[in-house]
């Protein structure tokens, strides 16, 4: 793979990390709650799940996935359903970020974690995307170290984006204002998880 082919890859990936969306909201969720490690621990597992759905990609599942309804809206709906779970939990603010903010409560490492992989694994248009981008890619590199070089780069830079968030919402004077309105946030945070999960179900 050419140098400049890279860079094309990089920057759609880059693109593609940087949309905000359900993802994001899970980071913030855990960088706000449980603090830069609970972040970056959400960060990496994230990446992880697109870096699984990248290496199903290069060996065509993404294929099979798109040419299989039933499979598709089975893995869509379990998805949509992870959504409104986490939307409910923020609005009720059990376990959500302005109770662990007021009660001192952190979230594990092992809920960062789960959240992280999960909002990633139960996301099916992930495989479709890294389906249409790959397919300008892999032909440009048949050997070994040319698709490790596909899998590697959309895996490091989601977990260093997320990484990045992590970092900026746990510092100290941007976690301050946050703080503030901590309820509003889990309030937002709730509402936006649950339309995602909706316009999962019915494209708007």
């Amino acid at each position: 793979m050419t140098i400049s082919a890279w860079f094309g890859l990089a920057l759609v990936c880059v693109l593609g990390a940087m949309s905000p969306g359900p993802s994001l909201v899970v980071m913030a969720k855990h960088s706000l709650s449980g603090g830069r490690l609970h972040g970056i621990a959400a960060a990496w597992a994230h990446a992880l799940g697109v870096g699984v759905y990248a290496v199903l990609s290069l060996l065509g599942l993404a294929v099979v996935l798109k040419e299989t309804p039933t499979l598709f809206n089975a893995l869509a709906y379990a998805g949509a359903l992870y959504l409104a779970w986490l939307g409910f939990k923020s609005l009720r603010s059990k376990g959500g970020v302005a109770d662990r903010i007021v009660s001192g409560e952190q979230s594990s490492i092992v809920e960062a974690v789960r959240d992280g992989a999960m909002i990633s694994v139960l996301n099916p248009k992930l495989a479709l995307f890294f389906l249409a981008l790959f397919s300008q890619f892999v032909a440009l590199g048949t050997d070994l170290s040319s698709r490790a070089i596909i899998v590697v780069t959309p895996f490091v830079i989601d977990g260093l984006w997320y990484t990045l968030v992590a970092f900026a919402l746990s510092s100290t004077s941007i976690l301050g204002r946050l703080q503030t309105h901590a309820v509003t946030i889990d309030r937002l945070s709730g509402v936006l998880l649950i339309l995602l999960a909706i316009r999962v179900v019915i494209p708007w």
